[in-house]
């Protein structure tokens, strides 16, 4: 049959692209296609020496292609069908081997007008479930589609290690305006490796990885995975429906900072990770152990360098396979709330790595990121940023959010580097920047796409936390959108971390002249929600562990790191400490190797772990450490101006005055007896924490088990007691029963308040 009849309907034009490998629709003329003379069947196959159609019917007609070009075009005209034609392609090679494969031109698009209409807006809240590599059947085929955004490309093929990552085999197709391309492949199975060839306006033909990939191969590999249907069944319905209703400001939270592959390592087994199913024991064992109520991950998301926190991710949708599957995954996160442990992740939505194979310049352009420089290059870091003001850019992050909190069921997200998203001269000197439209330095964009992302995490995954690491004063981060605020639940108190850190550090003689730094966080503390972090922030970069930053010998390091902690633990705002602070690690943060486990064979490391335990299980028990964390009504200063002795002294309440605790710290190494503290009421009070306990490691001294606080008017307070301050130390007085009922008594009516509008 003449070429010229099997190519009827087809452009010239149409054809040069196609053989060129340049066409943006090859179903146009690949697949089945009908006119007046009956059906006929092209297909693409540059390693076939014959090709044949082969009925799927039970009689298996076959009928042989004929070649139409040398370069692998086949065609064959069949008679006129009233019904869809099922059929296979079964072709030979030059070797005489036959294979039979499903023909990826005879399907109809997956992905629907309303698919492309939400993404191209930027509002596909489940942009996941249309995006990326699915298994599925499709009009009776068994096999995968995929789906990818590359507008600026010429072409996109999927390759992978079934096709020889020949990208002449899988050309898909472009839906659309948007710049959407799509291709479904019959008989593919989960597990297959696969990426994007691209061809650019510039003809460079590049590879890149699925930006939504859900499995990925282990460094130095970087190709995806087809993954496989989830088959984790979930064991947390009750722990997500308690969740759903929880008051997070009025709960106890206490963080765990964790980097999975430095925690704890098998040295038996050439040091070695633990893989997500033997973190879920152990981490589970240890938390629980040591009373946190979270744990918080550092970037689980894939990325390609070990010796990093994570922070580059080359993967956003992939759950790192260093340590095994998103299955795997499932089980660590469905196991922690099983033991009552929330999960929370760090994500990164500032910046992304200039990784050949990952995002940056994705089909060609600037894609995910700014096309200026000035906005779209990281100074810092030598990373990219995100183009906020692009629909498709904040609907992938935003989406991204959403589909490690409904996907893996983790409790919250703590967004990385908020600050260098809010500025746009974040970093950057004068003429290196780009003001907005109005002039000023803020980023418009970034703004719009907090806003949404706490808005939307609200609507749509009721009780799942959004956590802003913002390192500036930007105003009202943690407070709702609908009064101007970003909407954030939480933010970390970064001037805290840094007043007190720079006071601990100072020696104790030197602290009387610096007393204001260790108060001044109390004149901002209700201006956010806030949490009080010791992150891994503190110990890299040659800034030595929080054990070797503070002054003074062996006793008097571990002492000071006693008194920050309880300082931490009864301060208003809620806990995160990074691993190995509970210990008192000594070293930098390695990434080659776990955790100095073995100093807990030293009392003073094993009292200070001790000590946490004790602290957590204080601060659970105790709602006037957390009940009225975001207002100024369950604070307040007893001693504040004893800059001469170094000493603290302050009352945390609930918001009904119900409950009350008194912490009075001594921040020199000299035991202070006789000191007189005003105290809320008369009775008597439990030394519930000594942090110089000898069961911490200290020296013993203290007040015993109780004291009595009498009616002697003391520090503006209608009673006080007269204590003996350990050195370097603090104690934390529990009132008894009595004791508690008698300061509700004293206080009178709660005082009435109107609501405050909170994150």
């Amino acid at each position: 049959m003449p070429a010229a009849d099997l190519l009827r309907g087809v452009s010239a034009t149409d054809l040069h692209k196609l053989l060129r490998f340049e066409h943006d629709d090859p179903h146009r003329i690949l697949g089945p296609h009908h006119d007046a003379d009956g059906l006929v069947i092209r297909a693409f196959r540059p390693d076939a020496a014959v090709l044949d159609v082969v009925s799927a019917a039970p009689d298996g007609a076959r009928n042989a292609m004929q070649s139409i070009d040398p370069s692998g075009l086949f065609a064959v005209r069949l008679p006129a069908r009233a019904d869809a034609f099922r059929y296979q392609l079964e072709f030979g090679n030059h070797h005489g081997v036959r294979q039979r494969v499903g023909d990826p031109y005879s399907h109809a698009p997956i992905l629907g007008d309303f698919d492309l209409h939400l993404a191209g807006e930027g509002r596909h809240r489940r942009l996941w479930e249309s995006m990326g590599a699915h298994a599925r059947k499709h009009e009776g085929a068994d096999g995968v589609s995929f789906a990818v955004w590359a507008p600026a490309a010429l072409r996109v093929s999927v390759v992978g290690d079934w096709n020889a990552w020949d990208g002449r085999y899988h050309p898909m197709r472009r839906l659309g305006p948007g710049g959407i391309w799509e291709l479904f492949i019959p008989g593919l199975r989960p597990g297959r490796r696969y990426k994007y060839e691209l061809v650019t306006q510039a003809g460079e033909i590049i590879l890149k990885i699925d930006p939504f990939a859900f499995e990925t191969e282990l460094r130095p590999n970087t190709a995806a995975i087809v993954p496989a249907h989830s088959k984790h069944f979930w064991h947390d319905e009750a722990w997500l429906s308690a969740r759903a209703t929880r008051d997070h400001l009025r709960s106890p939270m206490s963080v765990y900072e964790v980097h999975l592959a430095s925690w704890m390592r098998v040295p038996g087994e050439s040091n070695r990770w633990l893989t997500y199913r033997e973190l879920a024991q152990a981490l589970g064992d240890y938390v629980t152990r040591m009373g946190f109520t979270h744990v918080e991950l550092m970037p689980v998301a894939e990325h390609p360098f070990d010796g990093s926190w994570g922070y580059q991710v080359t993967g956003y949708f992939a759950p790192t396979s260093r340590f095994g599957t998103p299955d795997d995954f499932r089980f660590f996160v469905d196991h922690l709330h099983e033991r009552g442990i929330g999960v929370l992740l760090d994500w990164v939505p500032a910046h992304f790595p200039k990784d050949a194979h990952a995002l940056a310049r994705y089909d060609g352009s600037p894609l995910y990121e700014y096309a200026d420089p000035r906005k779209g290059e990281h100074p810092d870091w030598g990373t990219l940023v995100f183009d906020y003001g692009r629909n498709e850019v904040r609907n992938f992050l935003v989406a991204n959010a959403l589909y490690w909190l409904e996907e893996f069921h983790v409790d919250g997200l703590r967004v990385d580097a908020v600050a260098s998203m809010l500025y746009l001269d974040y970093s950057r000197e004068a003429g290196e920047w780009v003001p907005n439209r109005f002039g000023g330095r803020e980023n418009l964009e970034a703004i719009s796409l907090c806003r949404e992302l706490t808005d939307t995490v609200r609507e749509q995954v009721p009780g799942a936390l959004v956590i802003a690491e913002e390192s500036t004063a930007w105003p009202m981060v943690s407070r709702p959108t609908y009064l101007g605020g970003l909407g954030f639940h939480f933010k970390w108190n970064m001037g805290w971390m840094h007043d007190a850190l720079k006071y601990f550090s100072l020696d104790p003689i030197h602290r009387r002249f610096h007393h204001n730094q260790i108060t001044f966080s109390l004149m901002y503390a209700f201006s956010e929600s806030f949490i009080l972090p010791l992150s891994h922030d503190e110990v890299v970069h040659m800034k030595g562990s929080l054990f070797e930053k503070l002054p003074g010998d062996e006793w008097k390091r571990a002492a000071t790191l006693r008194l920050l902690y309880a300082y931490m633990w009864c301060h208003p705002g809620k806990k995160l400490l990074f691993m190995g602070g509970e210990f008192g690690q000594r070293a930098e943060w390695n990434h080659e190797k776990s955790l100095d486990w073995h100093l807990l064979e030293n009392t003073a490391h094993r009292g200070l772990r001790e000590l946490v335990a004790d602290l957590n299980t204080l601060y659970r028990d105790e709602s006037a450490l957390w009940d009225a964390d975001g207002d100024p009504e369950g604070f307040q200063w007893i001693v504040v101006a004893d800059s001469d002795q170094s000493v603290l002294a302050f009352a945390r309440y609930d918001r009904e005055r119900e409950r009350h605790v008194v912490c009075v710290l001594n921040a020199t190494p000299l035991p202070r007896a006789g000191y007189r503290v005003g105290m809320p009421a008369e009775g008597e009070y439990r030394e519930h924490v000594n942090t110089d306990s000898k069961r911490y490691g200290g020296g013993g001294v203290g007040n015993g088990a109780t004291v009595t606080a009498t009616a002697h008017a003391s520090h503006g307070m209608p009673c006080s007691v007269v204590l003996t301050l350990p050195p370097l130390g603090a104690i934390v007085l529990v009132p008894s029963a009595e004791t508690s009922a008698r300061a509700r008594k004293e206080a009178g009516p709660p005082v009435e308040r109107g609501p405050v509008e909170r994150s």
